[in-house]
């Protein structure tokens, strides 16, 4: 085979590969969306067979022959930059994929498949015991996992390395130290405060028809392209791209409406990303964002920097007063926009205020690690999870339900994932410093309402690239620096001092 056959066939199984997790993912959006109860378990051996097929390719001789062909040092200098990053993904994920046998890769897609409904019943019916023989051996195919893939230090190195590539338990260790640390110095200062918001606002049972018809009303100032998307509902709010052009996202709707339009700015900002994405890469492996950190930056830029501020409610607070007359007619701005800031520990992640949210994946991290490691097992973790939430944010989940069930991540078999939530919040707020200094009317613009300039700053910056760069490459690129986490403590203790009238830190 020579270079010109194989870029050819290359390409063809790039884009086969492409259409099947197209579909793969349109599956999983129903499977999670309305399918009938009944209807998961042979919906989720199809997708076993279909995602065993994927992995087929993946891992074919055609495809190692052509990454065979087209990596050869003699051949590197001729492709462009899209082209050598596509080749690159491709042999990351040949190499990865090549490590699995297929007949374990095939039990874990059938495996994490069902485990999505077993989970929301047992969360629904707050029962542990449902779900926990599923878990366990979720743990067990991922610990094997770990040995397939190989790691030097840690056996938790090998999953962390799907999701953020170049980030090790040596890594992160110290890093979250830091920021735990820094984060209950700030807690504690906040919990001394006597100037605290209002903490009546968001519990007056806000009708949920009504936050649906604001989420809609939302979208679109967002910069949402509603022609190439939908909003839905699940148990847990997610986005996905069936393609470039049907990007998915859901929410869910409880007595509390910072819960559903929060939920919404979040995920749509995972959703902006992907349509912002250069539309060449479709059917590529840069179809995609550069990494789980830098995608979580983008739902925690826009849900928090934006979301969160008191300029982006200035000119949104009036049509949400008109949706919830009784609620908030007598309510002002400032004591909505702080009430939307309060800080207090709570016991649900995806509720989390955003000071003490990274508290809750420092928690996950460390089971996780301890999980793989196979110092705990399923049957351990309602125990530990409790007295972990004791001994970080100072609160015990009542029932499982609230504590660990809430998440549906191990479901989806994917540990290794919550530590891209804290690494996007640390992007994210190196991302915010430098637009401020780019675009010096940021802050004029959210009280305007418009978000379009802000929107094509990210997109320029960002989202057009896809996979086109590392997540290392892409935050330097963006602020001429390696990832820093100071700019976060700065953002919290600017933002947090005003907000509860306390000195900030020197």
């Amino acid at each position: 085979m020579n270079k010109e056959q194989a870029l050819s066939k290359f390409k063809e199984l790039e884009e086969k590969l492409s259409h099947y997790r197209s579909i793969l993912a349109l599956v999983q959006w129903d499977m999670e969306t309305g399918a009938p109860k009944q209807g998961v378990p042979y919906m989720a051996s199809a997708m076993g067979s279909l995602s065993t097929e994927v992995f087929r390719i993946m891992t074919s001789e055609e495809m190692g022959e052509c990454l065979q062909v087209l990596t050869e040092e003699t051949n590197k200098a001729e492709w462009d930059l899209r082209t050598s990053a596509s080749l690159r993904e491709a042999k990351r994920s040949y190499e990865q994929s090549k490590k699995i046998p297929e007949k374990l890769y095939s039990e874990f897609v059938v495996l994490t498949a069902n485990a999505q409904s077993i989970w929301a019943e047992a969360k629904k019916t707050d029962n542990y015991s449902l779900y926990e023989p599923t878990l366990q051996r979720i743990i067990e195919i991922n610990r094997e996992f770990t040995q397939c893939y190989g790691y030097h230090e840690h056996p938790y190195d090998a999953l962390l390395d799907l999701y953020e590539p170049g980030y090790t338990v040596g890594v992160l260790d110290p890093l979250f130290s830091n920021l735990k640390d820094r984060t209950l110095s700030l807690l504690k200062r906040i919990q001394a405060s006597l100037n605290k918001p209002r903490e009546d606002i968001f519990g007056q049972g806000f009708d949920k028809q009504k936050q649906k018809e604001f989420c809609y009303h939302l979208l679109p100032k967002l910069g949402f392209n509603l022609e190439a998307g939908v909003l839905g509902e699940s148990a847990h709010p997610f986005a996905t791209g069936i393609s470039l052009r049907d990007v998915r996202i859901t929410t869910r709707y409880i007595d509390d409406v910072r819960s559903s339009v929060l939920s919404v700015i979040h995920e749509t900002g995972h959703a902006l990303y992907e349509q912002g994405i250069d539309p060449e890469l479709e059917g590529t492996f840069l179809r995609d964002g550069a990494s789980m950190g830098i995608h979580e930056s983008q739902s925690r830029f826009l849900e928090n920097m934006v979301g969160r501020s008191r300029e982006f409610w200035t000119s949104l607070y009036p049509d949400l007063q008109k949706t919830f007359l009784g609620e908030l007619q007598q309510v002002s701005l400032e004591d909505f926009y702080r009430s939307l800031n309060i800080v207090e520990p709570s016991l649900i992640r995806t509720e989390a205020d955003e000071l003490t949210y990274n508290l809750h994946i420092m928690i996950r991290y460390e089971l996780e690690k301890a999980m793989i490691q196979g110092d705990i097992n399923a049957k351990d973790l309602p125990e530990i999870w409790n007295s972990k939430m004791r001994e970080y944010l100072g609160v015990v989940p009542p029932t499982n339900a609230e504590g660990v069930l809430q998440d549906i991540h191990w479901s989806f078999g994917e540990f290794g994932y919550f530590p891209s939530y804290t690494l996007g919040n640390l992007y994210s707020a190196q991302i915010y410093h430098v637009i401020q200094q780019q675009i010096p009317e940021f802050h004029q613009l959210l009280t305007q309402g418009n978000l379009l300039p802000i929107r094509e700053w990210l997109r320029e910056q960002i989202h057009q690239y896809g996979k086109t760069y590392t997540p290392g490459e892409l935050i330097e690129k963006i602020s001429g620096e390696k990832l820093n986490a100071d700019y976060l403590i700065q953002y919290f203790e600017e933002k947090f001092s005003k907000v509860y009238q306390i000195e900030p830190a020197k």
